[in-house]
């Protein structure tokens, strides 16, 4: 039987221009160093005990042609000067035995400040709710990451983010990725 429980994890990103969307993604893939892969998206948990580790190291784990899971975050546009932007997001709790989040952000508008804050954001609310601790959802990031942090229950939550702006004539691509590594 496989294991299917990923004991790693690492968080890569990238943007692509090319005049064919598909080609654009696929370059986006290749500064993120997982063209090589077949990617199956997976929803947004990070399992217990997973090790969050370089994209150094992460990359060397992987092996051309094969499938590798992943939480993904795409944009694209065609339309000149249109800000576009991919987040994920990741909210480790302090028990090391419970599961944490991840989350995906793709959007239009938004800047890299924006995109990451939501994301960091958006997985520290998920992992808060399930760890029965919530906090007022009007309130701006930087405020809810005190109240998460200083709970004891979310030791860390960290993004990793691509923005890019449309060109004339041309697709633009980003992409980030939680890959994640079987041992």
């Amino acid at each position: 039987m496989i294991d299917l429980v990923p004991k790693k994890i690492f968080l890569t990103k990238g943007v692509g221009r090319h005049k064919y969307q598909l080609k654009s993604f696929e370059m986006a893939l290749r500064k993120a160093g997982v063209a090589q892969q077949n990617l199956v998206q997976v929803s947004s948990i990070l399992p217990p005990k997973c090790k969050i580790i370089s994209r150094e190291a992460g990359l060397k784990y992987l092996i051309p042609g094969s499938i590798s899971f992943c939480v993904m975050a795409r944009s694209d546009t065609n339309e000149h000067g249109r800000l576009i932007a991919s987040s994920i997001g990741i909210a480790v709790p302090k028990d090391k035995a419970k599961w944490g989040y991840l989350s995906e952000v793709h959007g239009y508008g938004m800047n890299n400040n924006q995109a990451a804050d939501m994301s960091e954001d958006l997985a520290a609310g998920m992992l808060g709710t399930t760890l029965g601790f919530e906090v007022d959802p009007d309130k701006a990031w930087s405020e809810k990451e005190q109240v998460y942090k200083s709970s004891g229950l979310i030791i860390r939550t960290s993004n990793i983010t691509q923005t890019a702006r449309g060109q004339r004539d041309i697709w633009t691509t980003t992409v980030a990725l939680a890959m994640m590594i079987f041992e």
